[in-house]
Order: structure tokens, then sequence, then C-alpha cells
């Protein structure tokens, strides 16, 4: 029995020394980054721990900074909580009035419960023309041949805000800038061909659209620059705007494809559901109508009800967080958001989701002091956390029968498992990683205000030291 206690002092003291000389490591690393030129003016929150929470080194570990896409760990946890790994979000195809030898007397109904994924490309079995075919096989089995009333696409369920407040304009027209709608559609998002100009600082020519913008005039203020200048180009749109602008620069003498939100996602698969009809044989010649479009012109929106001929269900919440995370799909993390807040208080208000997120880590014992959420995305510049709370977050997140599905969504970046976080003169870090010693470590670094292009190789190099 002595030998047994001998052997656990051992391992104890071996790995309080261990532990110590990392510590060291780290703070001389930090000391270093502070000392450096990006530095200068710059806000540092770093944390590390062992996989059991026990503390190994912290700088301002409590300080609550931009986290940018690292605030995706709270969002995605939460709702793998919440909602469950099998958790499936509903879109329902139902009629009004009868059906007379194909005619349907009535109007057609796309009434959806917010799904993010309804007609995105990344599932197998679930990419738009997979939608289309279930949709039109729906309307035949149902035996209509023509449509007498309107389709009208309810978009109900979420809230008319779409965007949450703290983004910023020169974010929201660009496709990582989509907001999120009661139907969301192609991930509420478009590519569009430019053509170069001929020489530095002409003007560019639009070519065309993965899918055409409904009821959208362009203004293109674009012009050339270098041939390997890259895309500098930012699109101002907003939700049911009508115009949209690009300015920027483009490299000239090539044709580059630019990516931007929809401005209004239901409208937008209205018309492509009408051009679905025509190509199937199926006739229409009502209008199209979407419950925000009602709510604008008549001030209210009264919910129908009818008969359901598809319930059509979108991947499992286990594959919407892999993507969610891998990708850092932020559209994503605004409806889980509004998703969260609808299960936890009846309510699907970004005010509502943001409070159920913060009573929901608070819970788990994270002070709120250390959490100030705006979004679930992380592109707001007014998410705060330290990095001590995304720690926290993580290390619960490990005692979770849940968790390999959520350790599989982290992409790997520099040899480790890290989500990775950035907007304008903010980054962060924060995941797992098991040192080729064996000792497994957790750990999140957020920089604010820093000035300069190689803070990725800096926080790197402080981070190699867990290796």
């Amino acid at each position: 029995m002595k030998r047994i206690y001998c052997a656990f002092f051992l391992f104890l003291l071996c790995s309080a020394f261990s532990a110590q000389k990392i510590s060291e490591k780290l703070d001389k690393e930090v000391r270093e980054l502070l000392s450096s030129p990006e530095m200068y003016a710059a806000n540092l929150s770093f944390y590390v721990s062992d996989e059991q929470g026990n503390f190994i080194y912290e700088y301002n570990g409590n300080k609550g900074l931009s986290t940018a896409s690292t605030q995706k760990i709270f969002t995605a946890a939460a709702a793998l909580d919440i909602l469950g790994e099998n958790f499936r979000y509903k879109t329902k195809i139902f009629h009004s009035g009868k059906i007379n030898d194909g005619n349907l007397e009535g109007d057609l109904f796309l009434m959806s419960e917010g799904d993010p994924t309804l007609g995105s490309w990344r599932y197998s079995g679930y990419k738009p023309e997979d939608f289309r075919m279930k949709f039109i096989q729906a309307v035949k089995s149902a035996g209509i041949k023509k449509i007498s009333g309107d389709l009208i696409i309810d978009d109900s369920y979420f809230d008319f805000q779409n965007i949450p407040g703290g983004w910023p304009w020169n974010d929201i027209g660009n496709y990582y800038g989509a907001g999120t709608w009661g139907v969301n559609w192609r991930e509420n998002q478009f590519d569009m061909n430019i053509q170069g100009g001929s020489s530095l600082g002409s003007p560019t020519r639009i070519i065309n659209f993965s899918h055409q913008l409904q009821g959208v005039k362009w203004v293109n203020g674009t012009h050339s620059a270098g041939k390997n200048s890259g895309d500098k180009s930012i699109i101002y749109t907003a939700p049911h705007s009508e115009v949209a602008y690009i300015n920027g620069t483009l490299p000239m003498g090539k044709t580059s494809t630019v990516s931007g939100s929809v401005p209004n996602p239901p409208k937008q698969l209205a018309a492509e559901i009408k051009q679905w009809f025509q190509e199937s044989g199926i006739e229409f010649n009502g209008n199209t109508l979407t419950a925000s479009q009602e709510l604008i012109e008549k001030g209210e929106y009264t919910p129908r009800k009818g008969n359901i001929i598809l319930e059509y269900e979108s991947p499992e919440m286990r594959q919407i967080i892999y993507w969610f995370m891998k990708k850092s799909v932020n559209l994503y993390g605004e409806t889980l958001l509004k998703t969260i807040g609808k299960v936890k208080n009846g309510n699907t208000s970004y005010s509502s989701g943001i409070k159920a997120l913060q009573d929901f880590w608070k819970e788990k014992g994270i002070r709120t002091a250390m959490i100030n959420f705006a979004d679930g995305s992380g592109l707001s510049p007014q998410n705060y956390a330290s990095a001590r709370a995304e720690v926290q977050a993580l290390i619960w997140a490990r005692k979770q029968e849940w968790f390999p599905v959520f350790e599989e969504s982290f992409p790997s970046y520099n040899g480790m498992k890290i989500k990775s976080g950035t907007i304008k003169d903010a980054k962060a870090y924060a995941g797992y990683h098991t040192a080729k010693t064996g000792e497994r470590y957790v750990f999140a670094v957020i920089v604010n205000n820093y000035h300069g292009k190689n803070v990725n190789e800096k926080l790197f190099k402080l981070l190699n030291i867990l290796k």
C-alpha cells in the first residue's frame, strides 16, 4: 500500500513540476508577444488549464474582449445540450381549399421553423435540387395539376428582425453577414461573377449570378486593381432592400466570384418555386406572397392552417453543428440563438435568445461579468468574453454525452483542435490539444486592437509550447 501511495505522490509531484515548467515557458513567450510592435496598443486575454480544469497559466484570464467566432463555442455547446444532437428543423407544405379534378381551389403554403439548411449545398440529399424534387413530387402526389390561388411563403416563425443590431454595415451585405429568417433558402447566399477591366482603375462589369436576385437593382462601384490584388470588394445591402451596392477593387483582366447575402430569401424561394411549377407542367397564375410582405403592407400577418402534403426535415443537429463550427457559418449561429430563445423563453427575438444563452452559461458556473453576448455567431464586435470563460465552457462540454459531436466539429489549425475567430483587429483561438508527452490542455487566447499582419504566427508560436 505504501508503494502505491509513493507512486501516486511521485505522479502528482511530476505533474506539478511539468505544469510549472510549461507555465514558465508560456509566461516568457507572453512577455515576448506583448513586447512586439503589433501588440503596442493591444489587449490580451489568455488562459490554460488541463482537461480537469486545473489551472496552469493565465494572463488577464478574466478580461473580457471581443471574441469573434470563438463565440460559437458557447452557442454550439448550448444548442447540443438544449436542443439535442438529434434535433431536426421542420418545414411543411400545405394547402387551403379543395382539389377538384386536379385544380387546387385555394392557396399553397410553405412554412418553416427557420431551418438554416433548407436548400444548402453542404449536405448529401438536402441540396436545392433534392428539395425541389420532394416539393414537386408532393404536389403531384396530392393530385394537384393546377393552382387557382396564391403561393404563400410563411416566414413568420421567427420575429421580423433578421440581423442582430450590433452587426457592422459593411458586413451584412456579404455572404458571412446573411441574417436568419423564418424561411431560409440556399443559406441566404448568392454568388456573382464580375469581370475586371483591362487597365488599372478601369470599371468592372457584372456578368451573371448563381441565381438572379428577385427585385434587386445593382449599383456597381468596383474598379480594377493589380492582377494579383485579390478580392477587396464589399457589398452593401440589407434585409428587404431593393438596391444593392458593391464597391472596392477586383483584379483586372480576371473574372472574380463574389458572394453576398440575399436581401429577401423567402421572396427568392417563392420565385424559384414558381419556376419549378412551369418546368414541371403545374399550372400556376396566382401571386407569390410572403408573411413579412403582408406584415409590411397590412401591419399584421395571421398564420394559416391547411392540409399538409409534405413534412420535410433538416439534417440532424450534430451535422448542423459540424458545419457551423468547421466553416464558421454565421447564419447557423443566429438561427440557433433564436431557436434556443424560442425553446427556453417562448420568444424568437434576439434579446430572448441572448438572455437564454447567458442564463445557460451562468447556470454552468461562468460569472456573468465574463460573458456579454450580442449574437450567436461572434460577428458583432459587441460580443465580449474572457479567455477563462471560454476555457470553462470547453471543460464543461468535455463532460457531456454529446462531447464527441462537439469535438469533431472543431477545425484543425497549427496541428491542434481549435476554433478560430477573426474580425477587424481581433483574433482569437480556443480549443483542445494533447501534447506529445500525453498532457491534455484546454486553452483560449484572445487579442484585440493589434496592428500588423503576422499576429497569427505569433499566437501559434505561443500555443506551440503546449505541444
